[in-house]
């Protein structure tokens, strides 16, 4: 996905927008005016098509927890959850599964399919769906169609998240509109120059791992890991830096969205780790996936089976590619492993030489698996295998 926040465009969007929301006081306007630059920011990046899957799915959204009615509720969970298997996945699952037993040609199957993704569609489903699942399971729904779309339509986290909960989000934006003050944002500020710095970070080690990648067995044993190392660090910054700018332009706003990232790779074991990474969604795959199947209520072979299922949804999240999918079967295994090992040590309490230990090996265990999530799966157990092979 190219950096929508390092265009041009976005620069002179972000200075106007911000210009005019900091110099409008009555906090209905500036409710309206961040309305109006969603829809705006959908509409200019992602077009018309994709600003009318949002609006569509919003206002099937809206109504259907409007009667909190189970049965509609479940069916406009089921028409978001079909919307993005069918923008997203479609012709990966149409290729993947029909085209080795159909005479059916990729080129057909694209002919079935929306030209173009529409703008964050993994985020915003997700979004519908933790308010539609909340509303059935019986929260209270939102009624001013204002906050739902200023929920819905909020252009920081509209690419690539933090996923927010309405609960938290809507009291935060209306408290945000009332207070914004300097401190807020030249602690916005601060947060998109981390950010920033972060991508430009992530953009030279891309060019690093692009030049070195086609000679690394060539290379000694070292700096195929100095090469892991650096795929693992380009990973962190491109991710926590996008969210870093996120939660920086919604602060320069006085509106506080929730944290994506805290140090994780100081985690000492898989479970920790997921505690710490990308952690809206983590919590988004807990309590929407990995509890409804049961979580860890029905045995320790159902708990495995779970975090399998979950993981392996959540690596399809990030992109319809099998690889993807590897890569989160593989951090369900780590995750089960993980759990095991603590029930067997529950009463041990980890020296500084265990804690180490247990560092090193979940860094180790995380590196590797940026290769399933960084390559197509054959590259990535080709490079992998140049890990231990001289």
């Amino acid at each position: 996905m190219v950096m929508i926040f390092l265009t041009y465009d976005f620069v002179w969007f972000a200075l106007t927008f911000l210009g005019v929301y900091s110099l409008t006081r009555w906090p209905q306007a500036r409710l309206l005016l961040l309305i109006a630059a969603g829809v705006w920011f959908q509409a200019f990046y992602g077009g018309v098509a994709s600003l009318s899957v949002v609006l569509v799915l919003s206002a099937i959204s809206y109504a259907a927890a409007l009667t909190e009615n189970k049965t509609i509720i479940g069916t406009a969970i089921a028409a978001c959850v079909v919307t993005l298997l069918y923008c997203k996945y479609m012709l990966f699952l149409a290729s993947s599964l029909l085209a080795p037993f159909l005479p059916v040609s990729t080129g057909a199957i694209e002919s079935w399919l929306p030209s173009v993704i529409p703008l964050g569609i993994s985020f915003f489903t997700f979004e519908f769906v933790h308010y539609l699942v909340d509303v059935y399971r019986g929260d209270t729904p939102v009624r001013s169609i204002r906050d739902f779309a200023s929920f819905v339509l909020f252009w920081p986290t509209m690419i690539s998240g933090p996923i927010k909960r309405y609960q938290k989000f809507i009291p935060a934006m209306h408290h945000g509109i009332k207070t914004q003050s300097s401190s807020d944002a030249m602690q916005g500020l601060i947060r998109i120059a981390i950010g920033l710095t972060k991508k430009w970070g992530a953009d030279n080690l891309t060019g690093l791992i692009n030049y070195a990648e086609p000679n690394l067995h060539q290379q000694p044993l070292a700096l195929r890991w100095i090469f892991l190392i650096a795929i693992a660090a380009r990973i962190l910054l491109d991710f926590s830096g996008y969210s870093d700018m996120a939660i920086g332009y919604a602060k320069v706003m006085g509106i506080t969205v929730p944290e994506n990232f805290n140090w994780p790779y100081l985690a000492r074991s898989p479970i920790e780790f997921w505690q710490r990474w990308h952690m809206s969604l983590s919590l988004w795959i807990r309590d929407y996936v990995y509890i409804p199947l049961g979580g860890n209520r029905l045995g320790v072979p159902r708990r495995i089976v779970n975090a399998l299922a979950a993981m392996t949804i959540c690596g399809f999240w990030h992109g319809a590619a099998w690889n993807f999918a590897v890569w989160g079967f593989y951090h369900g295994i780590g995750l089960a492993t993980a759990a095991g090992l603590q029930r067997a040590f529950s009463e041990t309490t980890p020296g500084p030489v265990v804690s180490f230990a247990g560092w090193l090996a979940t860094m180790i265990f995380v590196s590797v698996g940026w290769l399933l999530f960084f390559y197509p799966i054959d590259k990535a157990v080709t490079i992998a295998k140049m890990l231990v092979i001289p």
